[in-house]
């Protein structure tokens, strides 16, 4: 929602300072956080780097690899890490209905 705000970097900053705070209450560390600053109306940052926020140097987070740098949300879902499967344990299956059919 860069575009509200006409897209600037003061605000931008103000918002990672309140969501780090609150990151940090809830336990995950902002390091590990990639923020970038979209416009999704207009496209900006989403798939490729904005002209209207020349300010924006690029992100980078810090992942058990080391650490990912990138400038747009693509880059930023790109470098999310997939979670390892228990594959050593039993499998679980979810059930999301149960269904009764007569006759069989």
């Amino acid at each position: 929602k860069m575009d509200t705000t006409k897209w600037s970097e003061d605000r931008f900053n103000e918002i990672i300072k309140e969501t780090s705070t609150f990151i940090k209450k809830v336990g995950y560390n902002p390091k590990a956080v990639a923020f970038v600053p979209i416009s999704g109306w207009h496209g900006d940052n989403m798939l490729d780097e904005s002209p209207n926020m020349g300010w924006f140097k690029g992100w980078s987070r810090e992942t058990k690899g080391g650490v990912v740098k990138g400038k747009t949300l693509l880059d930023a879902i790109d470098a999310i890490e997939p979670p390892t499967r228990p594959s050593d344990k039993p499998l679980r299956l979810p059930l999301q209905d149960v269904y009764k059919i007569g006759g069989i």
